[in-house]
């Protein structure tokens, strides 16, 4: 069984940076694609990010250029690096796993966490 813990949430402002971390326990994360969700208030839960086991990566069209993944390992972490935020990036962020493959359906994925609030003002 994989359990994941995010971190790395925070207050920032418009333009500014933040980097989210998705910590992972399990003998063959390296194995396991992961996703980057968001939800805010009232909305549905978005694909924003994924990296698959070969370090293959995909993005939604609302982040390209602003957002990176990236994963270790060695540290069984996965990054997502958020540059250029904007108010509207303001979400719970969650990552998954799943098999080798991201998808861009939270459904498809077997093992979530808890999510790390990230808010950007104006």
């Amino acid at each position: 069984q994989v359990q994941l813990v995010e971190s790395g949430g925070g207050l920032v402002q418009a333009g500014g940076s933040l980097r989210l971390s998705c910590a992972a326990s399990g003998r063959y994360f390296s194995s396991y694609a992961v996703g980057w969700f968001r939800q805010a208030p009232g909305k549905e839960r978005d694909f924003v990010s994924g990296i698959s086991s070969d370090d293959s990566t995909y993005y939604s069209d609302s982040v390209k250029g602003r957002f990176t993944i990236f994963r270790d390992n060695a540290k069984n972490t996965v990054y997502l690096q958020m540059n250029s935020l904007k108010p509207e990036d303001t979400a719970v962020y969650g990552c998954a796993a799943r098999d080798f493959i991201p998808s861009h359906y939270p459904n498809e994925y077997k093992y979530w966490g808890q999510g790390t609030q990230v808010t950007v003002s104006s």
